[in-house]
């Protein structure tokens, strides 16, 4: 289901090199997101999900200056970014159109294999995998925790869906949303097509 710990390690420390050299603020921010490792949008994503309060899905540029503190962004390229999203000059941007520009592109044929992925695990097709959906495609039985008694059933299921989770907003909840956002990055440190096929077929049996 994810790549190895060496080669996430070289990802992130590839990806903040060319941080530094990039021009373009949206690619920068990409960049630095990923530089955090392949999780890295997704944790983003969530971040700027929970400053919503209102669940307008609309960012105001103040909101959007302080999401982006942590992320060491240069003020005028917050600025500029903000002015490219704000299409229409009403002083707010769509939380959705951004993420989309943000996400690595993938292509439509790993677009398919996340999108059977998902399918395949959301078997109730509410748009949600919840621990009651891993149930019945993954079985605990084989996790080394649970057959040294160190971890229950449930911890497994939880264990496995908090890959997908932001580590300060865990609901083991995960939306297709987030599942996307997840792959993206995933998919952003594998340079070929075979390799990343091999992977989710092999995590999901699909």
């Amino acid at each position: 289901m994810s790549i190895s710990a060496s080669h996430e390690s070289q990802f992130k420390i590839q990806c903040a090199k060319e941080s530094s050299m990039a021009t373009d603020p949206m690619e920068r921010l990409r960049l630095k997101c990923l530089a955090r490792g392949t999780s890295g949008i997704k944790h983003f994503a969530k971040t700027f999900r929970i400053m919503d309060d209102d669940r307008s899905l609309s960012l105001r540029y103040d909101e959007f200056k302080t999401g982006l503190q942590d992320y060491q962004m240069r003020e005028d390229d917050v600025k500029k970014l903000f002015d490219r999203l704000d299409k229409d000059g009403s002083g707010t941007i769509s939380f959705d159109e951004f993420l989309i520009g943000l996400r690595p592109k993938m292509n439509q044929r790993r677009q398919i294999l996340v999108d059977k992925a998902f399918r395949k695990l959301d078997l109730d097709d509410d748009g949600i995998i919840t621990t009651h959906d891993i149930k019945r495609v993954y079985s605990a039985s084989r996790h080394p925790k649970y057959l040294n008694g160190e971890w229950t059933e449930q911890r497994v299921y939880e264990a496995y869906l908090r890959n997908f989770d932001s580590p300060n907003d865990v609901d083991y909840k995960v939306t297709k949303e987030e599942f996307y956002n997840y792959y993206c990055g995933v998919s952003a440190s594998i340079d070929q097509d075979p390799y990343f096929d091999l992977m989710m077929k092999q995590a999901w049996k699909i």
